[in-house]
């Protein structure tokens, strides 16, 4: 049995050690009753800059004599689930091959487990493989032009391949430690186990996503690169083959992992009578401090303490009218990166590696919008993300629309800022009123003005603009059963984030394990 102490509070530099004694302390248990004991998670509370320091959580094991006792305060102390996976295996033979279209993280961790038991899972990716990936970003990048089919968002790892790698979830599962353990086999570093917010950078996900690939191949799975899903035959309410890079395969079950930016796909499996639906997301700029600014901003005095990591912050202010604007995807110590997969569009997104040691912060700060704003069409709100990618590259004369925070305040674009950008292709200082409609501006201005009252960087006019953030998560849903597969075809799974079920690499890691874990339920390897 496992229980997990939290809410022990700790000085910036006290040794884990003491932490652990007096969280022991704390709840009554002894060292006699202890098998195993460890930091299960760290988090730095900065609320109150004259009271910075550390918040854990202590993971303990206990001997079998002690499942009938109760330790501390339900607030303070809880029992745990084993991250173990416990798959109940079908015995019903089915066939065809298993599927899976994506190897972002939703297609990689459905691919994992299903090779780990047997089920030799082919797996597709329209992209390249990583170390051919990232030839074509950096062509890209260096203004040589755009791989449409191998970019920031297609190829091996998904669209979190060129992110800051973010490990952070909302979902409460036992098998995000699942994932987190597979993650360290695989060669992250072994502190994304006790972080509150753990991250792996964009530089060690590159060589993490190819040992993943490399332990599947090992257990039989086969993996294909630049290799589209072109089209499904579905007949009786199932899909009995899948057309792919010029071959078609019998399928036993089709795993749609596609990601967000799949919009060709989408359009394949509408044409082919496959249920979706719209859904809401979010659009606006990203916004790039002085990462010393953003330091400054959270621990006044302290900023610079070499015992305090870079600073990163989360934002939000909803109106009364609902609608939403807040900071999302905050990449300490990173760059804002061309994220095309279009030619003639402008995409932004934000990455960093493990170190955070870049001289700028940047966040996505955007603006909620749904089917009021862009229509009741299933594609409306990819027509809506892509006419503002097109529109940005317009205005920006084929760079991307910026604007100090000062100058798009006053309305008068300007870039003479202290804040280098880091967007490689380039800036235009622009209008942002002639690309986002008024209530994406309006929530802008407002945000800028609230988050201000919360964080002095937010009031420095001298902040960076640039437009669009466009990605923020799928604009569609395809819809599925409680068995997890579509509601227009039984052994089709929508899958992880581009199938609007998961919000960055861990639920979409951990809806791809649950749905490996449904396949098995349902026929044998």
């Amino acid at each position: 049995m496992s229980v997990i102490i939290s809410q022990i509070r700790g000085e910036l530099n006290e040794s884990h050690e003491n932490v652990i004694k007096r969280a022991l302390k704390k709840t009554g248990i002894s060292e006699g009753e202890v098998l195993k004991k460890d930091i299960y998670k760290t988090s730095l509370d900065a609320r109150k800059q004259k009271d910075i320091h550390m918040v854990y959580s202590v993971f303990v094991q206990l001997k079998d004599k002690c499942k009938e006792k109760t330790f501390g305060e339900k607030n303070e102390c809880r029992y745990i689930e084993d991250s173990l996976l416990d798959p109940v295996i079908s015995n019903e033979k089915r066939d065809g091959r298993v599927v899976i279209a994506g190897f972002g993280p939703a297609g990689m961790f459905c691919g994992l487990v299903l090779a780990e038991y047997g089920y030799r899972p082919l797996i597709i990716e329209r992209g390249e493989s990583v170390d051919e990936r990232i030839k074509s970003v950096k062509n890209y990048w260096s203004g040589n032009g755009l791989n449409t089919e191998s970019n920031v968002q297609f190829g091996e790892g998904g669209a979190g391949t060129f992110s800051d790698g973010k490990l952070t979830t909302r979902i409460n599962d036992p098998l995000c430690r699942y994932i987190l353990e597979q993650f360290v086999s695989a060669g992250a570093p072994e502190e994304i186990m006790t972080k509150a917010k753990p991250h792996i950078g964009t530089d060690n996900l590159r060589s993490i996503v190819k040992n993943i690939r490399k332990r599947i191949v090992e257990l039989g799975g086969e993996i294909r690169f630049s290799t589209c899903l072109e089209n499904i035959n579905i007949q009786n309410g199932q899909v009995i083959s899948a057309k792919m890079g010029g071959t078609e395969e019998k399928t036993a079950a089709l795993i749609a992992a596609v990601g967000h930016s799949a919009r060709d796909t989408f359009e394949m499996l509408i044409r082919n009578g496959i249920f979706m639906e719209s859904k809401p997301f979010s659009a606006g700029v990203r916004i790039e401090h002085k990462q010393w600014d953003v330091d400054e901003s959270l621990y006044g005095e302290h900023a610079g303490n070499p015992l305090l990591p870079s600073g990163e912050y989360q934002l939000s202010y909803r109106r009364p009218d609902g609608r939403c604007v807040y900071t999302f995807c905050m990449c300490p110590g990173g760059t804002v990166v061309p994220s095309a997969s279009s030619p003639e569009t402008i995409v932004t997104n934000g990455m960093s590696e493990f170190a955070r040691d870049g001289e700028n912060a940047n966040a996505a700060l955007v603006v909620s919008v749904s089917k009021k704003d862009f229509g009741n069409g299933v594609l409306d709100g990819v027509r809506f993300a892509e006419n503002l990618e097109k529109s940005a590259y317009i205005i920006g004369k084929g760079k991307a629309p910026a604007a100090t925070a000062g100058s798009f305040l006053s309305g008068n674009p300007s870039l003479i800022s202290d804040v280098s950008p880091t967007y490689c292709i380039g800036t235009e200082p622009s209008e942002l009123r002639e690309l986002f409609p008024g209530y994406i501006t309006e929530m802008l201005e407002e945000g800028l003005y609230k988050f201000s009252k919360k964080m002095k960087c937010f009031g420095n006019k001298n902040a960076i603009l640039t437009a669009p953030e466009t990605r923020t998560s799928s604009p569609v849903r395809i819809t599925r059963t409680e068995n997890m597969h579509s509601l227009s075809c039984g052994n089709l799974y929508p899958c992880g984030e581009g199938a609007g079920y998961a919000g960055g690499i861990m639920s979409a890691a951990v809806d791809g394990v649950k749905t490996a874990l449904q396949i098995m339920q349902t026929f044998a390897p």
